[in-house]
């Protein structure tokens, strides 16, 4: 076999490997409405649009220094644009029936870096979901 056809089919193995990763991601993520744990560090987030239409999502709580602190850790991240635009959020904290008024604060500075270190996940959790960047937001009660 020449150089050329080793190049070319190197070239088509890892575009292979690549295509099946991209689809391992896709199905992963997918996956999430179906999949979505629930237990005792869930909450559930009802974010709203423009037009008031009313979102859900599960997330995991992460209580840090008597903060809460929702992440974003996966490329479908619409929730996270509605917490953005509408920071008035509603939260259902676990082991709780009610939705109670929050505004979603995002981080920037050293808190940021901070809770990036005490909140993160392993190279096996952020292989399976494709790298995503993070993002963090802080949930504080509204009155």
């Amino acid at each position: 076999m020449n150089g050329r056809k080793v190049v070319k089919w190197g070239g088509i193995g890892i575009a292979g490997l690549f295509l099946i990763y991209l689809g391992s991601i896709i199905w992963f993520e997918t996956q999430l409405g179906v999949n979505q744990p629930q237990g005792s560090t869930s909450l559930v987030l009802a974010t709203f649009s423009s037009d008031n239409e009313r979102h859900e999502r599960v997330l995991r709580l992460e209580q840090i220094d008597g903060n809460n602190y929702i992440a974003v850790n996966h490329w479908p991240r619409r929730w996270y644009g509605y917490a953005l635009d509408n920071p008035n959020v509603e939260v259902k904290m676990p082991g709780t029936d009610t939705f109670r008024p929050y505004v979603a604060v995002p981080l920037a500075g050293a808190e940021l870096e901070r809770i990036s270190e005490e909140y993160s996940f392993g190279f096996e959790f952020r292989f399976r979901t494709g790298f995503p960047p993070r993002r963090f937001l802080r949930l504080e009660p509204r009155s």
